[in-house]
């Protein structure tokens, strides 16, 4: 029984898992990336909303 067809199709067959695994590769990159800007954007909010509750605060006492 000759089976030499098979390693014909191990290349391309292989191909496949492996363009898959890149592509998510480069999406997990980007979410991370993504996440973070997010992450940090959300803490400058945080911030800028503490500032403005005590200046809100300071203005009720006068």
């Amino acid at each position: 029984m000759d089976l030499s067809w098979l390693a014909l199709l191990a290349c391309p067959l292989m191909m496949l898992p492996m363009m898959l695994m890149m592509m998510k590769g480069g999406h997990s990159q980007k979410d991370h990336s993504n996440h973070q800007r997010a992450s940090n954007e959300l803490n400058e909010l945080k911030e800028q909303n503490n500032l403005l509750r005590e200046e809100l605060q300071q203005l009720k006492n006068k």
